[in-house]
């Protein structure tokens, strides 16, 4: 039983199952192990096999609140739809499986042919993904016990997440999360989970990056303030970070650093260096050993190089938040320094006198922005933005404001270009997709107005409105696949008018080429409005033309 927990606590969730199984078949009354056998098999994906033991080790154990969460969780698995595709079984609650299937398979398969192409591997399949609207059920998923607060798990092949209508919009972004965490099956799968935590996590991290420059961890002011007060361990005790975390907030950073030293590794010793070092874990090496052996570094001279790295990189950033000393120390990170707090002419006379501080530029254009002098804000807004080019803030930073000040002055083109830069900044920032595609919209942008939709659907796909306009430009444009998938998005989501919903699902099959598919849907429509005289036509155009 031991070194099942023990095994688990490593990752090793295959080697958890044969210890608990040998332990239950030691004494099957050891409810404490057939829970652990049970947990386990869960993970592996052995869902029903996990059940029944998990119902044995609760008969035995009826106050185990561990086996009972996770009993009245798979109760509710029969409201769960399966959808398969070539390499995945996933997955999601019947009521939101129309809407979300064509997004998922998508991304999912596309998600597996990209980093097979780039790790020359595949984790075993099929990968079971499974997508829960509630993340308290996510984590009993994962611990048997709410309150993880974490977004997604890798159990191998096995990958558990929440769904998107589990957060707020812009509270996360599905689509990077599932990214990450198949990032994780492969990880785990080539070193036969023997990788260090650090490393799988930040490698994940860096393919966020590697799909999506905008999805991932960024710098922020928070962290270079902890990095720079030595706060964060050095590359060589990376780990430290994620297992022993001496601040708040230290677990997401080192997120962060474990993936900027991906950045670092790649960029200077190629992506196979990363293969070999998966390679070396699965061989029973060590960090340490592998470095010399791969990179030709020592401890402290990796340490020394990723550290060079870092004040290269970020130089000018470090330079603009030298102010700011230790982690939990204030800045724009943790809320808007200064503003609200001192008079203009305070906040004016710091700006002037520290000409190269990022956070005396934003308090200063924050306030005056606060105030109404949107003119005057400017110039501290530009200079903040210049000094910390990679900070986001939402609306409320320092591109947000910018955008507010073009569009107040009708150069709606440079506030949607402002707002563009923005988003590339921040994977959930659905308020700023919607802002940027209501004045693409306005200027007549549809490339520019259909992208910026397209983001806020990945971030929170449950906005109706949203696909109404999508499947207009698709249909525009002449992209019938796209404009299919929209007005599927639409029906899914429970329309008013669902005689109409299925009439426009029809038209754009029709357009696609899917005739059975488009007469299907007209029917369907009629079955609702017999009269509707547009379906009729519809109908009549359908049985028209060829077979």
């Amino acid at each position: 039983t031991t070194l099942a927990q023990i095994s688990a606590d490593q990752r090793q969730y295959a080697r958890a199952v044969e210890f608990a199984g040998r332990a239950v078949a030691r004494d099957n009354q050891a409810w404490e192990a057939r829970g652990l056998l049970a947990t386990n098999q869960l993970r592996t994906g052995a869902i029903d096999a996990g059940r029944v033991n998990m119902e044995a080790a609760f008969e035995g154990d009826p106050f185990n609140p561990w086996f009972k969460n996770t009993l009245d969780l798979l109760d509710t698995f029969e409201n769960f739809r399966e959808i398969r595709t070539e390499h995945f079984q996933i997955f999601v609650r019947e009521d939101e499986a129309d809407l979300l299937e064509p997004y998922v398979t998508e991304l999912a398969e596309t998600a597996y042919a990209d980093l097979r192409a780039r790790y020359g591997a595949t984790p075993p399949t099929p990968i079971r993904v499974e997508l829960l609207p509630s993340s308290a059920d996510f984590s009993v998923r994962t611990l048997g016990m709410p309150g993880l607060g974490a977004l997604g798990v890798a159990f191998g092949s096995t990958l558990v997440m929440d769904s998107p209508s589990a957060r707020q919009a812009g509270e996360f972004n599905w689509a990077s999360t599932l990214w990450h965490e198949m990032a994780h099956a492969y990880h785990l799968g080539l070193s036969d989970h023997e990788v260090p935590r650090w490393f799988s996590e930040g490698l994940a991290v860096r393919e966020q990056r590697v799909a999506q420059d905008r999805w991932g961890f960024r710098a922020d002011p928070g962290f270079l303030s902890a990095w720079r007060s030595g706060a964060m361990p050095p590359l060589s005790l990376m780990n430290e970070g994620f297992v022993r975390p001496a601040f708040p907030g230290q677990v997401a950073y080192s997120y962060l650093q474990a993936s900027l030293a991906f950045d670092w590794i790649e960029d200077e010793f190629g992506f196979q260096a990363i293969r070999d070092f998966l390679s070396g874990y699965r061989e029973g090496r060590d960090t340490e050993e592998l470095a010399e052996s791969i990179l030709g570094l020592d401890s402290d001279a990796l340490d020394e190089a990723f550290e060079a790295y870092m004040e290269n990189r970020f130089a000018t950033e470090l330079a603009s938040t030298a102010e700011m000393s230790g982690p939990g120390s204030p800045g724009p990170a943790m809320g808007l320094p200064g503003a609200g707090g001192s008079d203009i002419g305070s906040l004016r006379n710091r700006a002037r006198s520290q000409p190269g501080s990022f956070t005396a530029q934003l308090a200063l254009g924050q306030a005056l922005m606060a105030e109404g002098r949107l003119d005057e804000a400017e110039e501290p807004l530009q200079e903040a933005q210049n000094l910390f080019p990679g900070f986001a803030g939402g609306l409320q930073g320092p591109l947000g404001q910018l955008a507010r000040i073009q569009e107040s002055r009708g150069e709606l083109s440079e506030a949607a270009e402002s707002l563009r830069r923005l988003g590339e900044l921040d994977e959930n920032a659905y308020a700023v997709y919607q802002e940027e595609a209501r004045l693409r919209q306005a200027i007549g942008d549809d490339a520019g107005e259909r992208l910026a939709l397209s983001r806020a659907v990945e971030v929170y796909p449950y906005e109706p409105d949203a696909h109404l306009r999508l499947a207009e430009l698709a249909e525009a444009a002449g992209d019938t696949r796209i404009a299919v998938r929209e007005r599927q998005a639409i029906l899914a989501l429970d329309p008013v008018d669902r005689a109409d919903a299925h009439y426009r699902l029809a038209q754009a099959f029709l357009a696609d080429g899917q005739r059975d598919e488009a007469r299907t849907q007209v029917l369907r429509a009629l079955e609702i409005a017999p009269s509707y005289g547009p379906a009729l036509e519809l109908l009549l155009e359908i049985r028209g033309g060829p077979s």
